[in-house]
């Protein structure tokens, strides 16, 4: 062992040795450093090594580094380094200052294996809590982006979701510096997307460099603008028990950028937990759905209307703005039923409710309350004959006779409208009212509005 110098020995550990000046410029470095950092000596030899520290730990080396110099040792200090692939390297380092050679002297330990594995536990779990928190599938995209951009570059990132009934792909988070969101397109038109979906497996597409731009394109006045294409494509089908539901997709665009084999390990394992977290919170809202929505006409029911009807009171109260609501009867719906059969009504009703929402504006509610009773709310009305007008609007559309698969079915309506506050400042009395114009207006032959009468002064 005596035979072996301190040289050799350095020569020979797994761990990188480096000295570098105050200014962080590289004067050594053992053989250890390209397997840790991809460059050979050669190739650092005079580099700062700051400029190879990931940009977010900038700040951080830069001061430790000055501690180092003001004396202090540097026992196990870990940051982040940008490799020659691109990729990220994780490294624990040993440090102290050599004054006779005004040098920093440094062991790097490489740690990206333990950091992977503490990331990805940390991940399953961050997956798993923003599952049971989110309210939307957006805001749990949002958050599953935050958490991939901790293992990985996910600066362009995209949750692509596939519909088999369709043959489609939807993509309802698109975060890309570069390009916005697709809008609905067939699964054969995304070429990379297909691949993964149909296989059930990742795909790692790094084109050739001279494939990696597009030639510039004309943008406004003749201005040239660029349409640059990802040098790295990295994709990973999102599995559920009925098959690939969709895929995870990075997209790198910088010079140096590209994904490698363990960057695909990782997405994969994460994407397991990805996918689990999605089909919940699609059951939840599926669920959340069929509670407030009507299943028939897919418009809201009574409680869900219910519910906008307080909070559009409370708004007209505070904006002293009027609120109108439309009862709204089919006449003889019964005899259709009778006659056409049920499967007939149920067609009619969700024609019904297809014109009605014709009818109103998209910050308006058409409902469905039962049976063959709808019910218009029409929110920050400044003239009385806004009420009036709409109701005339709804009379115009039930005009022309229905389409039902072939039969030409005439129908009317009976229409009651209440006015807030001319007929009560209260739901259930609004509704009542306008329940009770529509009586009114069925009595009196069916197919007209009735106003409701006013709200009784206080005696």
């Amino acid at each position: 062992m005596h035979s072996i110098s301190s040289l050799n020995v350095v020569e020979l550990l797994l761990d990188a040795v480096c000295m570098v000046e105050p200014d962080s410029t590289i004067v050594y470095v053992s053989p250890a450093f390209e397997r840790i950092f991809g460059y050979t000596p050669q190739e650092v030899i005079g580099r700062r090594m700051l400029d190879m520290v990931h940009p977010e730990d900038l700040a951080v080396t830069a001061q430790q580094a000055q501690n180092v110099m003001d004396g202090e040792l540097q026992l196990q200090f870990e940051n982040r380094y940008i490799r020659k692939d691109g990729s990220v390297v994780h490294v624990r380092w040993t440090a102290r200052w050599v004054p006779e050679r005004n040098v920093r002297l440094a062991v790097a330990h490489d740690i990206t294996e333990r950091k992977i594995t503490e990331f990805l536990q940390a991940a399953t779990y961050a997956i798993s809590e923003a599952a049971h928190a989110a309210r939307t599938l957006h805001t749990l995209f949002e958050r599953i982006h935050q958490i991939i951009g901790t293992l990985l570059d996910a600066t362009n990132f995209s949750v692509v979701l596939y519909d088999a009934a369709t043959d489609t792909l939807s993509y309802p988070y698109h975060a890309n510096r570069h390009h916005g969101a697709p809008g609905v397109r067939a699964l054969a038109d995304d070429a990379l997307c297909a691949q993964v979906v149909r296989e059930g497996r990742a795909v790692l597409h790094a084109p050739p460099q001279d494939e990696g731009t597009a030639e510039p394109a004309a943008g406004p006045e003749g201005a040239a603008a660029a349409d640059p294409r990802p040098r790295c494509w990295l994709g990973v089908p999102l599995q559920s028990a009925a098959g690939p539901m969709g895929a995870l997709v990075l997209q790198a665009y910088g010079e140096q950028s590209r994904y490698t084999d363990k960057d695909v390990e990782l997405l994969l394992y994460v994407s397991t937990q990805v996918a689990a977290a999605i089909e919940r919170q699609q059951m939840h809202e599926r669920l959340q759905h069929m509670a407030q929505y009507d299943h028939l006409t897919h418009l809201p029911n009574r409680q869900l209307f219910l519910d906008r009807l307080k909070t559009a009171l409370a708004r007209a109260q505070r904006d002293r703005t009027l609120l109108s609501l439309l009862f709204i009867d089919l006449d003889r719906f019964k005899e259709v039923n009778d006659t056409l059969g049920h499967a007939v009504g149920d067609l009619l009703l969700q024609r019904v409710a297809q014109r009605l929402l014709g009818c109103v504006r998209a910050s308006d509610t058409v409902a469905r309350l039962g049976g063959d009773e709808f019910v218009l709310l029409l929110e920050g009305g400044h003239a009385r004959e806004h009420a009036a007008a709409a109701a005339d609007k709804v009379l115009a559309a039930f005009s022309a006779p229905f389409d039902l698969d072939g039969i030409a079915l005439p129908v009317r309506p009976s229409i009651g409208v209440a006015i807030y506050p001319d007929h009560g400042s209260e739901d259930h009395q609004l509704l009542g009212r306008a329940d009770a114009a529509m009586y009114a207006a069925k009595k009196g032959g069916g197919g007209r509005v009735q106003m409701a009468p006013p709200a009784p002064g206080p005696a």
